[in-house]
């Protein structure tokens, strides 16, 4: 259905990725912008308040009948659960605790992890640290679509069907791409998050862990929010590999739509991020933006110059340290 996308490979360059030496030239004429690197005290609470919402949810939804199960999943328990996400995506960063403290913040975002079921916080660190290092690196960055993703969702509707399966494809890239050893950390993960969902099913049964798995994957597919996988990094104009959003839903998710701003300093806190547009205009101002997050859905979906291979990739020259 649809035409078929005239792009059959990604776009490939043969320059570093542009955030290092931004950070350097931003630093050098505005080095007031260190002072917004460091924790985030708040962080913490927040988390622990969408933890507790997500654990009263739980309990509300369990007598209730299966169609209003399924309302608020999608009505709510998408939209915590994806905030979620991105609150480990904040962790990830050791804006929780501080540098000092990194292994506190490791089991803060098992903890940020119970309500979403399916227990990743732990490797998501890993490759997402290596995603900002080697932005489109081959082989490295597990952001970037596959081969297969990129030849076969070549359509307007196989499209659409890939914008709900991208829980399922996140998943899956960095077996095929980029598979690492488990860590120690990653079966704690895995051990901690299996035995949280028996115990939930055990005291309420089958409805809450329902609502939180299905929250997890309808918040992640097919959902405003999961405008913003599409918005960071898909090349829309020819030559910007980044793009940010400066719409209303950065208030559900830490600012992650300051993507520019987050790459050029991943050390400073979404709360802040906004702060670094203001303090240093004349570098964001004139790069592409967006204010729309299902706006970027359906152009991604239509438009047929764009799919999964319209991504900047490099490859990658030197010493690579992975995570």
């Amino acid at each position: 259905m649809g035409n078929r996308v005239g792009r059959d490979d990604y776009e490939w360059v043969y320059t570093d990725q542009p955030h290092a030496d931004r950070r350097k030239e931003i630093l050098a004429k505005h080095p007031e912008i260190k002072s917004l690197m460091g924790p985030d005290r708040r962080l913490k609470w927040i988390v622990c308040t969408m933890v507790v919402i997500q654990f009263l949810a739980f309990y509300l939804v369990k007598d209730l009948d299966w169609k209003w199960v399924l309302f608020w999943t999608y009505a709510f328990g998408s939209c915590i659960n994806h905030s979620m996400t991105l609150a480990i995506h904040e962790i990830s960063h050791n804006t929780a605790f501080g540098n000092n403290k990194a292994l506190w913040n490791r089991y803060f975002a098992m903890f940020a992890n119970l309500p979403i079921g399916l227990p990743y916080s732990a490797s998501f660190k890993r490759y997402h640290l290596d995603h900002h290092r080697y932005l489109g690196g081959d082989g490295i960055d597990v952001d970037i679509p596959t081969e297969f993703e990129g030849w076969f969702f070549c359509t307007r509707f196989r499209k659409f069907i890939w914008i709900i399966l991208q829980p399922l494809f996140y998943a899956v890239r960095p077996l095929c791409i980029n598979p690492k050893p488990f860590s120690q950390l990653e079966l704690t993960n895995v051990a901690v998050q299996l035995t949280f969902n028996f115990l939930l099913y055990w005291m309420w049964g089958a409805k809450p862990v329902v609502y939180m798995l299905a929250g997890s994957m309808l918040g992640m597919g097919l959902h405003p929010i999961s405008g913003h996988f599409i918005a960071e990094h898909y090349m829309f104009l020819k030559g910007h590999e980044t793009y940010s959003y400066y719409g209303c839903l950065n208030l559900l998710t830490f600012n992650v739509g300051y993507h520019n701003e987050h790459h050029d300093f991943p050390s400073i806190p979404g709360r802040r991020l906004p702060l670094v547009k203001e303090m240093a205009p004349e570098y964001y101002d004139e790069l592409p933006q967006y204010t729309s997050w299902v706006r970027v859905l359906y152009d991604f979906i239509m438009d047929d110059t764009l799919s999964p291979y319209s991504r900047v990739k490099r490859k990658l020259k030197g010493d690579v340290k992975q995570e």
